[in-house]
């Protein structure tokens, strides 16, 4: 199994916004597709762990991030499921107004690139832990 459930609610979140962003109707269909099919692709999932259908050793991957951690401070996320997720979403969202800086990184002020850059780097950091932490839940709902 190539998807985890912290991978899946990340993409459900993706696509949500995706969803909210788009005016294009034959878009907005196929997207509101694409969010029916992960929602039951989640509630599936977590049957699936919960009855051990998934062996706890596809449950979970470690983003195994390499990267300095004195010098990108990222926040501990913790939480129940619903909180984890609901920062994921935030997350995501501040991610995609920030990439969008970055689509047209010439009207950015020379002072404020780095800036960017830098919030788009913890953000995908901050990213990482919640589907983690997302991954750990479900690791958690194996039976023994």
């Amino acid at each position: 199994m190539a998807e985890t459930l912290g991978s899946l609610c990340d993409k459900l979140s993706i696509v949500r916004l995706k969803i909210y962003h788009t005016n294009d109707k034959q878009k907005s269909i196929s997207l509101s597709q694409q969010q029916k099919n992960l929602v039951n692709e989640i509630d599936e999932y977590v049957i699936s762990v919960s009855n051990g259908s998934i062996p706890k050793s596809l449950v979970r991957f470690a983003a195994n991030k390499v990267y300095n951690e004195s010098i990108n401070n990222t926040r501990i996320i913790t939480g129940n499921l619903g909180q984890i997720f609901s920062e994921l979403c935030k997350i995501n969202c501040d991610l995609w107004h920030e990439q969008e800086k970055v689509y047209d990184f010439s009207k950015v002020k020379p002072e404020e690139k780095d800036i960017v850059v830098n919030k788009l780097a913890i953000l995908n950091l901050e990213r990482n832990i919640c589907i983690d932490a997302i991954n750990n839940i479900a690791f958690e709902l194996c039976p023994n």
